[in-house]
């Protein structure tokens, strides 16, 4: 039967929502070095660290999972169109939630000396490999569940698990530095209160994969797909080769452009424009609710004029007018608050409403006997470039001021997606069942 002739079943809501808790749980753990470690990051190093020291031994902690995704991807992708996504997707989250429960009991420096840092950067390694493997496989299998008229929306709400875990881990980390707070290097917050949050990460892993177990079936396509041998083969032969590169050109504009207005732009905010931390929390924590209705009418949107439409045409937007927003942020003498909260919230939204296609337009772009590792790889391999965004600014820095080095990045971004995009074809009427 076609997929435009399929309403969404109870089958395929539970796979959705079990790919939306996926991302939601996936994302959390992506987040918890970040938000929930960096305040206590000095719990794994000696005291007489400086801040510096301190700050490039919390972008390691981070930046190694990053570099574990495509890794992780290539595995798990490769597994996922072999032996089924739904099994993928329950060891990968079974995996990084034992791991995030590991890291909550690692003893400190004091104890262990540097093998604590060590063992956190082996584990967050480890991590990394294992939350690839996690949208890797529930996403595609979710998306093949989804009638094709409906795709864009459900995507969306997919990747809305993005901005909401962002939010949820804020108001955690919040939280425990009431009930702990960090006031010095012995506070309760560095030697116990940023545990609290890695044992949530865990717990809610294993709330995910008993559901996911019990209530979400195989995809039907990938059962009565013909099912490649060796899927990454294929997926790099000459017929699907130019279709992944086409992805792989648009993804790196899409990271390109989140690392500014997700890692850049606060800092910015603080160090540029002399906001305090907690305002910019809270401009950040607004900008995630907005990009988290941005994400669903960019999907709905997409679904009426197409994909490859919407995401020039984001792209250009992105470039000309989060751009100019971007500039006027930048260069102007601000009085108060305001006016850096609206344009904040406006860049947000602008430039990173793009994110709302990502999941669905990925899996589009891929047959089902590779659609696993397409989209794994798609999405994943893409962030290596962009993550060495730091670099880029200090090159720029000798040709602009480097205050503007974000904007420059940011337009050049918001031009991979145009052209990345415009390489490939239309895809919202694609028919998962006739591939």
């Amino acid at each position: 039967m076609s997929s435009t002739e399929r309403r969404l079943d109870p089958r395929g809501r539970q796979a959705i929502i079990g790919a939306f808790l996926g991302f939601f749980v996936d994302m959390f753990d992506v987040w918890l070095p970040v938000i929930v470690l960096g305040p206590a990051i000095s719990y794994f190093v000696p005291n007489t660290l400086g801040a510096s020291t301190l700050s490039v031994v919390n972008s390691v902690v981070f930046v190694v999972t990053l570099v574990a995704r495509p890794i992780g991807a290539l595995l798990f992708g490769h597994v996922a169109d072999r032996f089924g996504r739904k099994r993928t997707a329950i060891i990968s989250v079974t995996g990084f939630g034992i791991t995030t429960l590991l890291m909550a009991c690692l003893p400190g420096y004091q104890t262990w000396g540097l093998a604590s840092l060590v063992l956190l950067i082996i584990l967050r390694f480890i991590d990394g490999l294992f939350l690839a493997g996690e949208y890797t496989s529930a996403s595609p299998l979710a998306m093949e569940y989804c009638p094709r008229e409906k795709r864009g929306f459900y995507g969306a709400l997919i990747m809305s698990g993005f901005p909401l875990s962002y939010i949820v881990i804020n108001f955690l980390t919040f939280l425990m530095l009431q009930v702990a707070p960090l006031n010095g290097p012995d506070a309760p917050y560095i030697h116990w209160g940023w545990r609290i949050p890695f044992f949530v990460g865990a717990a809610i892993s294993l709330l995910f994969v008993l559901y996911y177990k019990k209530f979400v079936p195989e995809s039907e396509l990938w059962e009565r797909s013909e099912r490649s041998i060796n899927p990454l083969r294929t997926l790099f032969s000459a017929g699907n080769l130019k279709g992944f590169f086409q992805v792989w050109v648009m993804m790196n504009g899409f990271w390109l452009t989140s690392y500014m207005i997700s890692a850049v732009i606060p800092g910015l905010l603080n160090k540029s424009l002399h906001l305090p931390q907690t305002t910019v929390t809270i401009v950040m924590l607004t900008s995630e609710v907005a990009l988290f209705v941005a994400y669903l009418a960019a999907g709905m949107i997409s679904q009426r004029i197409g994909r490859r439409t919407y995401l020039i045409w984001a792209g250009l937007v992105a470039a000309v007018v989060g751009g100019m927003l971007n500039y006027w942020l930048i260069s102007t003498e601000w009085q108060g608050v305001w006016g850096i909260f609206i344009l904040t919230i406006l860049i947000e939204v602008i430039v990173g409403n793009i994110w709302g296609l990502a999941t669905t337009y990925i899996n589009e772009r891929f047959r089902t006997n590779v659609r696993a590792s397409g989209f794994g790889l798609g999405y994943s391999l893409a962030v290596v470039l962009p993550s060495f965004y730091a670099f880029y600014q200090i090159w720029l820095s000798r040709i602009v001021p480097a205050v503007y080095t974000e904007l420059v990045l940011l337009i050049i971004g918001s031009i991979l997606v145009v052209i990345g995009a415009a390489l490939g074809p239309e895809t919202k009427d694609v028919d998962f069942a006739q591939d």
